[in-house]
């Protein structure tokens, strides 16, 4: 990584709010919707649907201050306790949480998501679903081997990683490093949700060059089973934007579970 061209994310962070507005938003110009939307919207349908992954907690740790992947899952969930890298991001969930002004509108990607479960009545329903889900927003260290450190967070029954490894990984030791971390969250016989962009190395956001740590679906799938986890599913989606926003190569989606 070339420290003088790229923003490290746990060092640097970017401007959550511009983040969700480029890669998110429901903007004629967002390019992303397939790729970053569609595709993870159904395969965490497909996932949740077989009903296996399903309990009490589920933790999730994921860049920026994005949350839509939790929808889903918060039909499946007793809590959702959301980790966050800055105050920044935080802040900007809390305006949502609180539906306060000037919060971002995941009305978009809440019709999708109920169009896509069939219910595409319900999209006040899944919002207040997710919003009383989610019982705690916390700040984390990825740095601390404890990532809530001083405080001990109870196992997890599913943690979700929503691409969050590759912002905060340098290297493929790193990866590895952090990915240990991660699922120690886990529950021993917990469930866990990747999302990656392969090969990569960087991300736009307003002006700011973010690194993102380049990688290709056979590294995540043997860095998955060296620590012991069982790949249930994964699906990858071949880019389709047209955009030098990213340069990543394609969209990966995982389940697993421990052995």
């Amino acid at each position: 990584m070339d420290s003088s061209t790229h923003k490290f994310y746990p060092v640097h962070g970017f401007d959550s709010r511009e983040h969700l507005e480029t890669y998110l938003s429901s903007k004629p110009d967002m390019v992303f919707g397939d790729d970053f939307i569609k595709f993870p919207i159904e395969c965490l349908h497909r996932a949740f649907s077989e009903g296996h992954i399903k309990g009490d907690l589920l933790i999730d740790i994921s860049p920026g201050s994005i949350i839509y992947h939790l929808y889903t899952a918060s039909g499946y969930f007793k809590q959702i306790l959301v980790l966050k890298c800055s105050e920044q991001c935080i802040t900007e969930l809390n305006k949502w949480i609180n539906t306060r002004t000037g919060a971002f509108d995941w009305s978009h990607i809440m019709e999708y998501i109920t169009c896509t479960e069939g219910n595409s009545d319900q999209c006040q329903d899944k919002d207040m679903t997710l919003k009383t889900a989610i019982t705690k927003i916390m700040k984390c260290d990825t740095d601390n081997e404890n990532l809530t450190d001083p405080e001990v967070l109870p196992p997890a029954d599913c943690v979700i990683s929503a691409a969050m490894l590759d912002f905060i990984s340098k290297d493929q030791d790193d990866y590895i490093n952090n990915f240990r971390k991660v699922v120690k969250l886990l529950k021993p016989e917990g469930h866990l949700i990747l999302f990656g962009v392969l090969n990569t190395t960087y991300m736009m956001v307003g002006q700011d060059k973010v690194h993102v740590f380049r990688y290709d679906e056979k590294f995540a799938r043997k860095v998955l089973t060296d620590e012991g986890f069982v790949i249930d599913h994964c699906a990858v989606q071949k880019r389709t934007a047209d955009s030098d926003l990213m340069n990543y190569e394609a969209f990966m989606f995982i389940t697993a579970h421990r052995e």
